[in-house]
């Protein structure tokens, strides 16, 4: 049954087998959904650049240009939530993507509803935290290591004033960390606080995504300062901050 909730929501489906994009477009606009399709890299930028996408249904094994290669692309400029579609077999490429930023993947042959409910769950983690976790705390500001956290614009600033540009889910990993500084965060514990569900086993996840953000608030990623790992638990931030 079509929810009048989707109506507004954009699906690009990139897969180049023609039978699946139909079968994808025909399921998702029967539930509410706009659906738009490409065949390969070309054809998303192409698409990206004409609408707002809401979410991508991007298939790993395209031909030419892959999905990996395309999920890396998008990462570097976009926060739009990308579920993989991927063959059974593809456990490296799915880490890998997941790794890169991804933010769920479906094997196929895959169930519609199950895709559905991918979907879904992406676009509810899409609301950015400080709706969620941080709602009563958007005037808070924190001050640390020569850097300055801005919850309420979603801005991180160095002592110059630069701004250094982070995703959302940098951002919000972030938020979580410093409201808890010198507490240690279990991986499940912030993959709750960040993305509202744990993914699996895929620790990894979480893993990948401290190792982005290190490498861009650590005065050297390999040794760091600030979000220190506590082995077998998870993370900590150890830095002082102050309000």
């Amino acid at each position: 049954m079509a929810d009048a909730r989707n109506e507004q929501e954009l699906v690009l489906v990139v897969d180049d087998d023609p039978r699946i994009r139909q079968m994808l477009a025909r399921y998702f606009e029967g539930e509410g959904y706009r659906v738009s399709l490409a065949g390969d890299g070309r054809e998303m930028r192409n698409k990206l650049e004409k609408a707002h996408i809401d979410i991508i249904l991007l298939d790993l094994g395209l031909p030419g240009e892959d999905g990996l290669s395309l999920a890396r692309e998008l990462r570097a400029h976009s926060d739009i939530p990308i579920i993989m579609l991927t063959g059974r077999d593809d456990v490296v490429d799915r880490v890998v993507g997941l790794e890169i930023g991804a933010d769920d993947y479906v094997t196929k042959p895959f169930h519609l509803r199950e895709v559905l409910a991918r979907v879904r769950g992406a676009l509810r983690r899409r609301r950015p935290l400080a709706a969620l976790v941080l709602e009563a705390h958007t005037n808070e500001t924190f001050c640390f290591e020569g850097l300055r956290l801005d919850v309420a614009c979603r801005r991180l600033t160095s002592q110059d004033g630069r701004e250094i540009a982070l995703t959302t889910a940098e951002f919000d990993m972030l938020c979580v960390l410093v409201r808890h500084a010198g507490r240690v965060l279990k991986r499940d514990v912030l993959m709750d606080l960040t993305r509202g569900r744990s993914l699996e086993a895929y620790d990894r996840v979480i893993d990948a995504q401290i190792a982005r953000l290190r490498r861009k608030i650590e005065k050297d990623p390999r040794y760091p300062e600030l979000i220190k790992s506590v082995r077998g638990v998870g993370y900590v931030f150890s830095a002082r901050t102050m309000k």
